[in-house]
């Protein structure tokens, strides 16, 4: 998103009058602003459904983090600060570059100037009816940062699944025919997070997924080799100890999942990010050149254990 800095970390707030806000957010700005890389500190458009939030943006994630571990960030948020403005949530990071945490999306809006008081309104129905959703946490609304000319909205649900239920609702659908038509233009295409190898992109307003054929090619990529070198060198273990058939080939399983789930989708995911990205992905080129080095891995993986005995546990068995 055009108006989203390198490193963005956004924090919700408990509701606190207008005026201790003020006070606690020109001191939260000049403390932060002594800090390297420091773009602006801001407070969201509250009430209705839109959630009071502050959002510090830094040029990089080394300048983002250095706030966050700093004493003044510290002192900033702590339960005695002399305004009593209290944080409501865990810093929600938006890193560019990186994926979103699980259960957000990030919307910029290019807002027509004469219609910001309409598209408000709108955002807060919008935000009225989310709240209806199961797994809702917030929705929040940000003017443009200094400088810049688009509006952010930020929503969270606690899961990717809750948030791509929402996204896919008839009442979204509903409610954005409203809301374009306060707009210069439709959604930006911005990135969230999607479990398991695939990626979830809001694209012009719409969610759209990584195809599910290079999901499942990205899935035997990594299986395959896992399997094999489990076979090979952990499924012996388990027989030598004296487990039986049935609880080895399940605790193999277990193993195995734990891997995939944590270590290894998640690496071959950012190795083969583009590709698997419907957007980014698209281009004719971009997936052909992408399908056959997933193919090409899987020679190299097949020759590997056709060919390096040490690797083959049917004759280790």
């Amino acid at each position: 998103m055009s108006d989203k800095s390198s490193a963005t970390d956004v924090v919700l707030l408990h509701p606190v009058p207008d005026d201790r806000l003020r006070s606690w957010i020109d001191r939260a700005t000049a403390a932060a602003g002594a800090m390297p890389g420091f773009e602006s500190l801001r407070l969201s458009v509250a009430g209705d459904g839109l959630a009071p939030a502050v959002v510090a943006a830094f040029d990089t994630a080394e300048h983002l983090h250095t706030w966050l571990d700093s004493g003044a960030y510290a002192e900033a948020f702590s339960d005695t600060n002399s305004q009593g403005v209290l944080r409501k949530s865990s810093d929600l990071l938006i890193v560019e570059g990186a994926r979103l945490p699980p259960g957000t999306a990030v919307f910029s809006h290019d807002v027509i100037p004469q219609q910001t008081s309409e598209f408000i309104d709108t955002e807060q129905r919008l935000a009225t009816a989310i709240a209806q959703y199961p797994g809702f946490s917030s929705l929040i609304l940000l003017a443009p940062a200094p400088g810049k000319r688009q509006w952010t909205s930020i929503l969270s649900f606690r899961t990717d699944e809750q948030l791509s239920a929402w996204l896919a609702s008839d009442e979204r659908a509903r409610g954005l025919a409203q809301l374009r038509s306060h707009l210069t233009k439709d959604f930006d295409t911005l990135s969230v997070d999607a479990p398991f190898g695939s990626i979830l992109r809001i694209d012009h307003g719409r969610p759209r997924v990584t195809p599910p054929w290079r999901t499942a090619m990205l899935v035997l990529l990594v299986l395959y080799p896992t399997v094999m070198t489990l076979s090979r060198f952990y499924v012996p273990v388990l027989t030598r100890l004296g487990a039986h058939p049935w609880l080895s080939t399940w605790l193999n399983q277990v193993v195995c999942v734990a891997a995939m789930s944590y270590a290894l989708m998640p690496l071959a995911t950012r190795l083969f990010a583009r590709w698997l990205d419907p957007v980014d992905g698209a281009p004719v080129r971009v997936s052909v050149l992408g399908t056959v080095a997933v193919v090409a891995t899987y020679a190299a993986t097949l020759s590997v254990f056709a060919s390096v005995r040490w690797l083959q546990f049917w004759d280790y068995s």
